[in-house]
C-alpha cells in the first residue's frame, strides 16, 4: 500500500494532466489514481479539482537567551553610563562591569555575565528600547549677537574639522534661565575637544565677558594637552575685544560659526543635551550658592565623561542618492583617545596617565 505522503505526491503530479486533459484523458488519469490509492471515484476528482489548501509552517517560538537577570544588570550600565546608545555601551561593557563589580554596585553570576558580554548592539538597543521612552523638554536660546569684531574674527564651518588635531576646541554657554531670560541666572560653558572628544564643563553666575574668559583659561588649565583652537557661536559673550586680545596673546586659532548655523558646531551642541541638560535639566538658578553647587556637580562629571563615556568619532560619509551612509570607528572614552594620538606629547599622555 501506499503511504499517504506518496499518494499526495501522486496527486500533484497528476493533477496537471487531469487539469489540461480533454474528457478521455481526464478518465484515463481518474482510473489511474483510483487503482493505484484505492480511492473512492468521487473522492479522487474532488481531489485532482481542488488542490488542498497549503498549511503555513508553524511558528517557532524562540526562547530568548537574555532573560530578566541579563537585562536588568543592562538597564543597570546603561543607566550608569548615560543612557548611551548600543554601539557605544556595548564595547565598554567589560569595563564597566569590572568596576561596578568591583564597587559592590553590580553583583552577577557566571552565566549572566556570559551573556551579558556577549550582547551585540543591536540586541542591546531592542532590550533598552522600553527603558528610552521619556519626556524631552527644550529650552531657550539666549545668544545674542555680537558685531563689532565679527568681520574680525573668521567663520569655520562643520566641514573644516577634518584635519584637526587635538586642542582645537569648540565652545558655547548653556543657560539655566527655565522659562524667562529675565535678570541674573548661571550659565554653563561647556567646551569640547573636536578630535578627543575631552570635555570641559564650568558653572558661571553670568554671561558677562569676563565672566566668559576667566572660565575659558581656568578650563584650559585642566586639559592635558595645549589649547590650539576656539570655535564659538556669535553672541557677545565669546565675540569681543578681551577674548580676542587674549587668543591673539596665547596663539589661539579663534573661529566663529555662521549665523543661525548651528550644525557648523554640531559637537558641542550635541553635548550641550547629553553632558548639561541630561544633568543638570531646564529648571532656572540664580545666585553665588547654586553656582558653587553647579561646580561642584561639574567636577566629578567631567571626570566621569572623559574617563569612562565611550564616543564614536565619524570615519567616513558616503552619499548614494539619497541616502546617506555613515561609518564609524569602535567607541572609546576620550581619555583612550588621548593615550592613543600621536599628536598629544608623551609628557602630557604620562600626566594623563597618571590623573586616573
Amino acid at each position: 500500500m501506499m503511504s499517504p505522503t506518496s499518494k499526495c505526491e501522486l496527486v500533484t503530479a497528476l493533477r496537471p494532466r487531469y487539469t489540461l486533459g480533454n474528457r478521455t484523458a481526464k478518465q484515463r488519469v481518474l482510473d489511474e489514481l483510483v487503482a493505484a490509492t484505492g480511492y473512492h471515484r468521487k473522492y479522487a476528482i474532488q481531489l485532482l479539482n481542488h488542490p488542498a489548501p497549503r498549511r503555513s509552517p508553524k511558528r517557532r517560538i524562540h526562547r530568548s537567551r537574555y532573560d530578566g537577570p541579563v537585562r536588568a544588570a543592562l538597564e543597570q550600565i546603561w543607566r550608569a553610563a548615560n543612557c548611551i546608545c548600543g554601539k557605544r555601551l556595548v564595547p565598554a561593557l567589560p569595563t564597566f562591569v569590572e568596576t561596578l563589580e568591583r564597587h559592590g554596585e553590580l553583583h552577577l553570576d557566571a552565566d549572566t555575565r556570559q551573556r551579558l558580554l556577549a550582547l551585540s548592539p543591536a540586541t542591546a538597543d531592542r532590550l533598552l528600547r522600553r527603558s528610552r521612552v521619556g519626556p524631552k523638554p527644550h529650552g531657550l536660546s539666549t545668544t545674542k549677537p555680537g558685531t563689532l569684531l565679527k568681520q574680525a574674527i573668521p567663520v569655520r564651518t562643520f566641514a573644516q574639522w577634518d584635519d584637526a588635531r587635538p586642542g582645537f576646541m569648540e565652545v558655547d554657554l548653556v543657560a539655566h534661565c527655565g522659562d524667562s531670560t529675565r535678570g541674573e541666572y548661571l550659565n554653563s560653558l561647556d567646551m569640547i575637544d573636536v578630535k578627543t572628544r575631552w570635555v570641559e564643563l564650568y558653572g558661571l553666575r553670568n554671561r558677562s565677558q569676563a565672566t566668559v574668559q576667566a572660565a575659558i583659561i581656568t578650563c584650559r588649565s585642566r586639559l592635558p594637552y595645549r589649547l590650539l583652537g576656539l570655535d564659538s557661536d556669535n553672541g557677545a559673550e565669546f565675540i569681543n575685544a578681551g577674548l580676542k586680545h587674549y587668543c591673539e596673546q596665547e596663539h589661539i586659532t579663534f573661529t566663529r560659526c555662521r549665523p543661525y548655523k548651528k550644525n557648523d558646531q554640531a559637537y558641542v551642541e550635541q553635548k550641550n543635551w547629553t553632558a548639561v541638560r541630561q544633568t543638570v535639566g531646564y529648571d532656572r538658578y540664580e545666585g553665588q550658592a547654586a553656582c558653587e553647587a553647579l561646580n561642584a556637580l561639574y567636577q566629578p562629571l567631567r571626570l566621569y565623561l572623559n574617563f569612562f563615556q565611550p564616543v564614536m568619532v565619524l570615519l567616513e560619509k558616503t552619499r548614494q542618492g539619497a541616502k546617506v551612509k555613515k561609518r564609524y570607528d569602535t567607541a572609546q572614552t576620550p581619555y583612550q583617545r588621548v593615550l592613543d594620538s600621536p599628536d598629544v606629547p608623551t609628557r602630557s599622555r604620562s600626566a594623563c596617565a597618571n590623573s586616573t
